[in-house]
């Protein structure tokens, strides 16, 4: 089996940035509209068969153009515009993906974001610890995931009505236990880059995930 990685790149103008809650939110929009559509079904089963692996890559200008020009789906939250691509072979990317870099997506948000939207998933991130953007984005994709496999159809319908949009909230550090030990599913991450292996990252909390869901 072909080891396969999620692209995503965020497009990060020098002049306007995104704002960065916005970025969390467009990527783990992307990765759901990726999921609920039926192009790629060899490739996306193949990625899922393995270790859902996501890299967020940044580009800009002339980069950002021929990103849009291969086969994707872009997502607008906001000041962020989020693409998604077919899952590639993690060592065979497409030449305009591959010379994008990874670094440089240290976003910030301008103000505190709002409360999270009762209406939808929230993605809580660990206020311990410390992410950049690009990263915080791949887990924001990863909790995203879990809820989608934890919804029934029921659930995925009234979701799509409202864009499969999400909240990406940092938790309050007083809640985080419970959030990470009250069976809702936990993203731990792999250990590749910045943080240790098995961090639990992301935290995917839905009405129809509080129902004994195990860790995932």
């Amino acid at each position: 089996m072909t080891e396969r990685v999620l692209p995503l790149v965020v497009r990060i103008e020098r002049a306007a940035p995104p704002e960065r809650t916005d970025a969390l939110e467009a990527a783990a929009t992307a990765v759901l509209r990726m999921l609920d559509q039926d192009d790629w079904p060899g490739e996306i089963e193949e990625w899922q068969d393995g270790r859902i692996r996501k890299v967020v890559r940044r580009a800009r200008g002339a980069e950002w153009r021929r990103v849009l020009a291969l086969p994707g789906i872009t997502v607008r939250v906001g000041t962020a515009e989020v693409r998604v691509h077919p899952p590639v072979p993690l060592d065979d990317w497409p030449k305009d993906l591959s010379r994008l870099q990874v670094s440089g997506t240290e976003l910030g948000d301008s103000a505190p974001p709002p409360a999270p939207d009762p209406d939808v998933p929230v993605l809580w991130v660990n206020p311990h610890l410390d992410m950049t953007a690009g990263k915080a984005m791949a887990q924001a994709g990863h909790g995203a995931q879990f809820a989608w496999w934890g919804a029934g159809e029921e659930d995925r319908a009234a979701w799509r009505e409202r864009g499969l949009a999400v909240s990406v909230r940092t938790a309050p550090p007083g809640s985080w236990p419970d959030l990470a030990g009250g069976g809702l599913p936990v993203v731990r991450d792999a250990g590749f880059t910045e943080i240790e292996p098995g961090s639990a990252t992301v935290v995917a909390d839905a009405p129809w995930l509080r129902t004994g869901v195990p860790e995932v």
